[in-house]
C-alpha cells in the first residue's frame, strides 16, 4: 500500500495541475466562441444580399459555435470533478494533522438511550464520527451512523473483507466521493422513493398511440398545406385540437412535471455513481452482492437511470414557451413525455429504493475503507470464539496523537470483571473509551488501534455519563438508576460487554459503596463480562471473594512537587490519590 500522506500530496498536486490546465482550455474555448461569433456576424453582413449564401454561412457558424460550446461544457464538468478531488485530498491532509473539528459532527445521530453512543464520544465535536466521516450524502451519513450504532456481531469477517477491498481502491473511492459531491439535490432520496412508490398513473395506455397518430396527422396536414392541397389556415386551426387534448391532462401533468423537476438532476448524477459501481472489480463477497443488487434487471441500473433522466429532461422542455404551444398543439409532447415517465415509474419504482440504498452503502463504506487506508499500522482483529473476549497488545485510543498515545496490553476473558482504580486524570476514562471503541470498531469490521488483537464478538453496553433532565423531571440519581436498570434488563436477554464509570455518583459515599458492590456482585453472579472504573477502593475487596473479579489501576506520583502520570494499565489497586494535592497546588485550599 501507498503511504497515505505521500499519496494525498501526490494526488493533490496532480489534480491542481489538471484544474489549471482545464481552466486554460476553457479560456481558449471561450475566446474561440467569441471569434466564431464575430466572424459569423461579419460574414452574414457581407453575404446578406444573397440570402442562400447567408443561410449557409449562418448554419456553419452556428454549428462551429455549438461544437465549441459543447467542448466548453464538457471541460467545465471535468474541471469541477478535479476541483472536488483537490478539496478531498486537502481535507485528508488536514485530518491527518488532527485538524478535523470543522467537519460534520453527526450530533443529530446522538441518542442518550442508546447502548453506548453518548458515553464513548461517538458523535459530536471531537467525536469518532467527526474524525472518520467522509460521506457526501445525507443518506450515506445516516448509513454510517447506523453502522456505528448497530452493535452487530454477525458477519464481521465479511465486513472486514469489504473494508480491506475498498482500502486498496482509494483512487476509486475518491472519484466516487468527488462525483457524489457534485450532486445538488432539492429533494432527499426518501421523498423521491416515496413519490415514485405512491404515484398513480393517469395517462391511459392508448394515449401512446393517439399521440403518435396525432403527430403523423400534423405532419401530413403541414405537407398538404405546403403543396396547397388544403388551406394553411386549416393547419393553423389544427393546433387548437392538440391543445384541447393536452388541456384534459394539464393539471396532473403540471404536478408530475413539478416532482420531476426536483428529481431529474439527482437521477442524472446517481446514474454516474451506479456506473462507477457497476464497472469496478471487487473481490469481497459483500461488495459483489451489492453489485448484483443493481444488476438484477435486464439492463444495468445506470442505463435505466439515464433513460429516466432523459424522459425527465424531455418533460422539462415544456417550460419553453415555443415547445409548450407548438409541441403540445401539433405533437401532444406533454402527454407523450408524461406517458414515458409514468411507464418508467410503473416498471422500476419498486427497484429505486434498492439502487439508492446501494449508492448510500458505498458512500458509507468508502468512509470505512478510507479509514483503513489511512491507518495501515492498525490491525484487523482475528475473530475467534474462544475464552478471551479481548486479547490485545499495545491497544490505544485512535483519536489520540501517536506521539502522545500510551498503549496497554489487555486480556479479559469471558465472564471476567475488571475493577479499575486510579487517581483523577490518571487515564481511567480514556481507557474505558479505548476498550469501548475497540469493541465498536471490531464489530463494524474496522481495523483497531493496536499491534495485535484477538476478539470474540460481543455486544457493548455502557454507563459512563448520566445527567438529570428538567424536561423529564428526573433527578441525576434517578437517571443513573434508570440506566443501570436498562443494563440489567439487556443482559438478561443476551450477553453484553459492560463498561461502567463511577456509578451511583448521585448518592452519599456510604450508600454508593454498598450499592456499587451489590450491583457488581449481581453482574458477576449473572456471568457478566466487563469493566468498572471507580475511586472507591472498598469495591476492590470483591476480588477476595470472587475469582472472576480482577483489580487493575492507573497510577499517579508526585515528583519534585509536580504531579506525574505514566498512564500505564497495571495489575493491582491504586494507592495514590491526588485530589488534596491538586487543591493545594491550585491554591484552592
Amino acid at each position: 500500500m501507498n503511504n497515505p500522506i505521500s499519496f494525498y500530496k501526490d494526488e493533490l498536486i496532480k489534480h491542481q495541475t489538471e484544474v489549471t490546465m482545464l481552466q486554460k482550455r476553457m479560456l481558449l474555448l471561450s475566446t474561440l466562441r467569441l471569434v466564431v461569433f464575430i466572424i459569423t456576424g461579419i460574414a452574414l453582413y457581407i453575404a446578406l444580399p444573397n440570402w442562400q449564401i447567408a443561410t449557409v454561412v449562418g448554419l456553419i457558424g452556428l454549428a462551429i459555435f455549438i461544437f465549441f460550446l459543447s467542448k466548453y461544457t464538457s471541460i467545465k464538468s471535468k474541471r469541477a470533478l478535479h476541483k472536488a478531488l483537490v478539496h478531498i485530498n486537502n481535507e485528508e491532509l488536514k485530518i491527518a494533522s488532527n485538524d478535523f473539528h470543522h467537519r460534520e459532527t453527526g450530533a443529530q445521530f446522538q441518542d442518550p438511550k442508546h447502548f453506548y453512543c453518548l458515553d464513548i464520544d461517538l458523535f459530536g465535536t471531537g467525536s469518532f464520527f467527526q474524525y472518520i466521516n467522509r460521506t457526501i450524502s445525507s443518506e450515506g451519513q445516516l448509513k454510517l451512523a447506523n453502522e456505528l450504532k448497530a452493535n452487530n456481531i454477525t458477519q464481521i469477517e465479511e465486513r472486514q473483507e469489504a473494508i480491506k477491498d475498498l482500502s486498496q481502491k482509494t483512487k476509486w473511492t475518491q472519484h466516487y466521493a468527488a462525483t457524489a459531491s457534485l450532486i445538488e439535490t432539492e429533494t432527499p432520496a426518501l421523498k423521491i422513493i416515496d413519490w415514485l412508490k405512491n404515484h398513480k398513473p393517469y395517462i391511459p395506455k392508448q394515449m401512446k398511440w393517439i399521440s403518435f397518430i396525432f403527430a403523423i396527422l400534423s405532419i401530413v396536414l403541414l405537407g398538404l398545406a405546403i403543396f396547397k392541397i388544403i388551406s394553411i389556415s386549416f393547419f393553423g386551426y389544427w393546433i387548437f385540437a392538440g391543445l384541447a387534448i393536452t388541456g384534459k391532462y394539464l393539471k396532473k401533468i403540471n404536478i408530475l412535471a413539478l416532482n420531476s423537476d426536483k428529481t431529474k438532476d439527482t437521477f442524472k448524477q446517481y446514474a454516474s455513481l451506479l456506473l462507477q459501481i457497476e464497472n469496478e472489480n471487487f473481490t469481497s463477497n459483500l461488495l459483489q452482492k451489492k453489485q448484483q443488487q443493481i444488476k438484477s434487471e435486464n439492463k444495468k441500473a445506470s442505463v435505466i437511470f439515464t433513460e429516466f433522466s432523459k424522459h425527465l429532461d424531455a418533460l422539462d422542455n415544456r417550460n419553453n414557451l415555443f415547445s409548450a404551444i407548438f409541441g403540445n398543439g401539433y405533437f401532444l409532447s406533454d402527454i407523450k413525455n408524461a406517458y414515458k415517465v409514468e411507464q418508467w415509474i410503473s416498471k422500476y419504482a419498486h427497484k429505486v429504493e434498492d439502487w439508492f440504498e446501494v449508492v448510500s452503502f458505498f458512500d458509507a463504506y468508502n468512509t470505512l475503507g478510507t479509514y483503513a487506508f489511512n491507518h495501515q499500522e492498525h490491525v484487523f482483529p482475528n475473530i475467534l470464539n474462544k475464552k478471551s473476549v479481548i486479547e490485545t497488545a499495545q491497544l490505544g485510543h485512535p483519536l489520540l496523537n501517536i506521539s502522545k498515545r500510551i498503549t496497554s496490553d489487555v486480556i479479559i476473558n469471558d465472564q471476567e470483571f475488571f475493577i479499575v482504580t486510579g487517581a483523577n486524570m490518571a487515564g481511567k476514562s480514556t481507557f474505558l473509551r479505548t476498550m469501548s471503541l475497540h469493541i465498536v470498531m471490531a464489530n463494524i469490521g474496522l481495523p483497531v488501534c493496536a499491534k495485535s488483537s484477538t476478539y470474540s464478538p460481543v455486544k457493548l453496553i455502557t454507563s459512563m455519563r448520566t445527567s438529570d433532565s428538567l424536561t423529564d423531571d428526573s433527578s441525576y440519581f434517578f437517571s443513573e438508576l434508570t440506566r443501570l436498570k436498562f443494563i440489567v434488563d439487556a443482559i438478561d436477554k443476551e450477553p453484553y460487554f459492560i463498561i461502567l464509570d463511577e456509578i451511583l455518583k448521585g448518592t452519599n459515599s456510604t450508600d454508593k459503596a454498598i450499592g456499587s458492590r451489590k450491583f457488581v456482585e449481581k453482574l458477576v453472579a449473572g456471568n457478566a463480562t466487563g469493566i468498572i472504573a471507580t475511586h472507591d477502593l472498598s469495591l476492590c475487596e470483591i476480588s477476595e471473594a470472587l475469582d472472576d473479579v480482577k483489580n487493575y489501576y492507573f497510577d499517579a506520583e508526585i515528583v519534585n512537587n509536580e504531579l506525574y502520570f505514566d498512564y500505564k494499565f497495571k495489575k493491582g489497586i491504586c494507592q495514590n490519590m491526588n485530589a488534596s494535592f491538586l487543591l493545594k497546588k491550585m491554591e484552592i485550599i
